[in-house]
């Protein structure tokens, strides 16, 4: 059986993958849910302006350690992409497979501002207009999103090429919300390298709400 470790993307919690959960233990898999240090209820304002991108890769890699994990199919969403990332590059051969799920796959030095697009750049600088270290999440969404440490869309991340070993890494896109998405040329990019495999969902971004099954099928596809 696989162990899952399942990393939200900007704003949220533990809780985006409530829908996906329970498919994934239904099936006999062993599913860890992550919150990210910042993203917490009860985190005070001084931790969510001092959590950064290594801050959000060490509260994956101290997951690990805590719970002995080896073998792990790693999972991250939107942001995510970059933890992940950073925490597979440094978790000494701990992850087995590591999925992208409409996801930043970053290379060394890059940033989520620098990797993403004007519109998301936008949505960082005016939601972080009140308090310049915390970027208030885009109206309209889930009301248990919280503000998102400003410094972890920011930092620059450091990969020696560790995570390039992994032996298989995917990436999901999600073609139902093209008039905003960044990940367009990251899929073009993937698609003509043989270390990757690509997979397309007709869904918005939140495709773990608006289709659970199809992301527990691409999940579950060993």
């Amino acid at each position: 059986m696989t162990t899952f470790v399942l990393v939200p993307g900007a704003w949220k919690g533990a809780w985006a993958y409530e829908a996906v959960v329970p498919l994934l233990e239904r099936a006999g898999h062993t599913v860890h849910a992550l919150t990210l240090t910042g993203l917490r209820p009860d985190d005070d304002p001084a931790t969510v302006a001092t959590a950064n991108l290594d801050t959000h890769a060490d509260d994956v890699l101290r997951h690990l350690d805590r719970h002995h994990v080896t073998g792990a199919t790693l999972v991250g969403h939107s942001y995510a992409g970059m933890v992940v990332a950073a925490a597979a590059d440094r978790a000494d051969g701990r992850i087995s497979r590591l999925v992208h799920l409409d996801a930043y796959v970053p290379h060394d030095g890059d940033s989520c501002w620098s990797a993403t697009n004007d519109h998301f750049r936008g949505v960082f600088a005016v939601g972080a207009g009140a308090t310049g270290h915390a970027v208030r999440p885009p109206a309209g969404g889930d009301p248990r999103r919280r503000p998102h440490p400003l410094a972890s869309f920011l930092q620059r991340i450091r990969l020696t090429g560790a995570h390039d070993r992994i032996p298989r890494r995917e990436f999901v896109y999600c073609s139902g919300w093209e008039d905003r998405t960044p990940f367009a040329d990251l899929r073009t990019r993937l698609r003509a390298d043989p270390g990757w495999r690509v997979h397309d969902l007709p869904t918005g971004h939140d495709a773990m709400h608006e289709d659970p099954e199809a992301v527990a099928a691409i999940l579950l596809d060993e």
